[in-house]
């Protein structure tokens, strides 16, 4: 696994407990915060897989 997989996955924890707390608090604003870290989070492990398949194709 490398780096940028491994910030993603941290990412969408981090968001899908933000996004729980705002739920539970009827923060707006926390839960959005959350969803963006979870999309932010998809989108780091993405780039992480396409690099570890080029890498994979190169060596």
């Amino acid at each position: 696994m490398n780096e940028d997989k491994l910030k993603g996955s941290v990412d969408q924890v981090k968001g899908e407990a933000k996004e729980q707390w705002g739920k539970l608090t009827d923060d707006r604003s926390t839960e959005a915060e959350g969803k963006w870290d979870k999309a932010k989070g998809k989108v780091k492990e993405g780039v992480g897989e396409v690099k570890e398949k080029v890498k994979d194709k190169l060596d």
